[in-house]
Parts: structure tokens; sequence; C-alpha cells
């Protein structure tokens, strides 16, 4: 029975690694990773050091006085005063990157949601608190009040440690986020064509007329399909960490800081990617197998690839935290998981619980298609 299960193994590796589609999947996507994080790198590296020239023409609809404009030039603000109608119109022209307008005591900024617009706003809100703390302070000294007893009341010291900053952050949680798409994506082929395209070729149906067992030949798939996963897995994970290494060096929004992960992290890392790539290709071959034809099984797995992604998105947009009971939810837990394994709080229960987990729905996966296949209700349904 042991050579049974090894010979379809064998076989189905042979298959795959001869089709082109399943080797370009296996290898290639992974390519995207390094695209991804070099690419997301070089935005934000430019978002950051967007130059002031390029956000600093701001338009007020009202007089400034001497004090105003010193801060403003100091601020290198170019500025210009001009009646409202003006700075309406040489913002439509992109002249200026936002206006201001006064109505007594209160200051109107006026633009839309462009990207130079939200730069000018950040600074113009930059030189409004300048503005205000020359105000109190003026009418604390005429006052005869010392504005430092009142400005100054407490003082807090920043003594936190950062360890990651936040483009760091967000960029190694989406590489490993891609890491799971690429996994996803590696497993639909190869189970599309053991289980769907052998039957619409009918080589499925001459298999099942050798003495073998249909456990055999659900294991042989499985262990095969998941295989290619592995690969995509791992060959993603070190393209990751080349990408990492190569963003750490290039980019000077990651200077001093250390994106390589540490070899306990790595090792995490790689056993969620073992256990995804099991749970995938036993869910891929269970949803491919029911299926009549090739292109059926592609269609009904499409709805798969969103599934691992989107709700891993949201968790890190929302930043959920990883729980005992959240480390058992299938495609959820492996990507909190990957958040806490590249902010270096991983934590062992929730890594035990998502073995546990996912080992039982593969148990139960596996069991259901094996009965299916027992009965051939599956493969040979009009």
């Amino acid at each position: 029975m042991k050579n049974n299960l090894k010979n379809i193994f064998k076989k189905e590796i042979r298959e795959m690694f001869r089709d082109k589609k399943s080797l370009s999947m296996m290898l290639i996507i992974p390519l995207m990773i390094p695209l991804l994080v070099l690419g997301m790198s070089a935005l934000f590296e430019m978002q950051l050091n967007k130059p002031i020239e390029q956000y600093n023409k701001i338009g007020f609809a009202y007089e400034l006085s001497e004090v105003e404009q010193n801060i403003l030039k100091e601020m290198n603000i170019d500025y210009q005063i001009k009646t409202l109608e003006e700075l309406e119109e040489s913002y439509k022209r992109n002249e200026i990157n936002l206006y201001v307008k006064k109505i007594n005591n209160t200051y109107e900024l006026h633009g839309n949601d462009k990207e130079s617009t939200t730069f000018a706003k950040n600074l113009i809100d930059s030189y409004f608190n300048v503005y205000k703390e020359y105000l109190q302070q003026e009418y604390l000294n005429k006052n005869n009040i010392n504005p430092t007893d009142i400005l100054q009341i407490i003082n807090v010291e920043n003594k936190i440690v950062e360890e990651e900053t936040y483009f760091a952050n967000y960029i190694t949680n989406y590489a490993f986020l891609f890491i799971v798409m690429a996994i996803t994506v590696s497993a639909t082929y190869p189970a599309t064509d053991s289980t769907a395209g052998e039957k619409e070729r009918g080589t499925l149906e001459t298999l099942l007329t050798f003495p073998i067992r249909s456990k055999d030949i659900i294991l042989g798939k499985f262990l095969s399909v998941s295989l290619s996963s592995i690969i995509t897995g791992f060959i993603s994970l070190i393209l990751t960490i080349i990408s990492l290494i190569l963003a750490g060096k290039m980019f000077k929004i990651y200077e001093g800081i250390d994106l390589m992960l540490p070899p306990t992290s790595l090792l995490f890392a790689s056993i969620v990617i073992l256990c995804y790539s099991f749970l995938i290709s036993g869910l891929c071959i269970s949803i491919a197998s029911r299926q009549k034809s090739f292109k059926e099984a592609q269609s009904a797995l499409t709805p798969l690839t969103f599934i691992s992604f989107f709700p891993g998105m949201i968790a890190f947009m929302i930043n959920l935290e990883t729980t005992p009971v959240l480390s058992c939810v299938p495609f959820l837990n492996f990507t909190l998981l990957f958040t806490d394994i590249t902010n270096n709080n991983a934590n062992i229960l929730n890594i035990i619980l998502m073995l546990i987990s996912t080992f039982i729905v593969i148990t139960l996966v596996l069991t259901i298609i094996i009965k299916q296949y027992k009965s051939e209700n599956v493969l040979f349904k009009s």
C-alpha cells in the first residue's frame, strides 16, 4: 500500500514538473515579491522626501502682519496675498497648493484632496501652531505673566525606544501577505489539473481501475500539491529576506533599522508557511475534485484566492491582535501570526493552537474527499 502512495506521489510530481504552467505558478509568482518590496519602498521614500517646493505655495485672502510674514519666510513658505476670487482661480490653475480665508478669529483652509494639498495642509498647520504660540506668549507678556509658567507647566520626555518605523512594519507585513497569496495561487493550478483536469481527460477513471485505494490516490495528490505550495512558500520567503536586505541598504527611510528577522522568527515563519501550504492544498483539492471540468474548477477556486488574502489584509489595517481564539480561525490566524513574527512577539501558545486547528481542518477535508472518491459520486456524477 505504501508503494501505491509513493507511486501516485511520484506520478503527480513528474506531471507537475513537466507542466510549464505549474512551474510558472510555482517559480515566477514569487518574483513579484521583490517588485512589491522595492517598489513600495521607493514610493514611500519619494513621498517622505517630497521637495518642499512642490507643496509650499500658499495663498492668503487677508492682510498679513509683519510677524506672520517673517514666520512664513522662516518656514520657507512661498506665500501670496490676493483676493478670495483671485486665489480660487490660482488654485484651479495649480499655481498654489492651498489658500486660507480669515473670518474674524477663524482661519479656513481651502483646497481638495490632491496629494500636494495634503502636504500643504500639514505645512500650514505647522505654521499656525508657531503663530499661535507667538500670540499666546505676547498675551501673557502683556499681562505680566511668565509664559514658561503657563505654556510649559509640565514637561514630557519621550523615552520610548522604537524598534520599527511605520514604513518598515508596513512593508514587512505586506510582503508576508503576498507570500500567502503566492502559495494560494501556486496550489490552485496543480490541484485543478490533478483532479478536474484528469477527470476531463479521462485518465482519472483509468487510474481507478487499478488496485489502488482511494486514500492513496488522494494522499498522493494532496502531497504533490502541498510540495508545490511549500516550494513556492520558501522561494517567496527567501526572496522576501533578500528584498528586505536590499531595501534596507537602498532607501534612507530604513536608515538605522534592521529589517532582517532573527533566526527564531524565520523558524516560526517557516512553520506557518508549511501549515498554510498543507491547508490550502487540501482545500483546493477538495473544491476542484467536485467540478466536472478544468474550467469549472478554476472558476470555483477563484474566490479562495480572495478569501485567503483579504481577511489578513483587513486584520492588518485595523491592527487586530492575535488571541488564542483567533489563532484557531483558518486564514486569519496565519496572517496574524505573520504580523506577530515580524514584530518579534510571536507567542508559542498561539502557534501551537494554529498547528492543532490546521491539522484538524486538513484531516476533516481529506476524510471527506476520500469518502467521496470511494463512492465515486464526485467522479462520475452527471
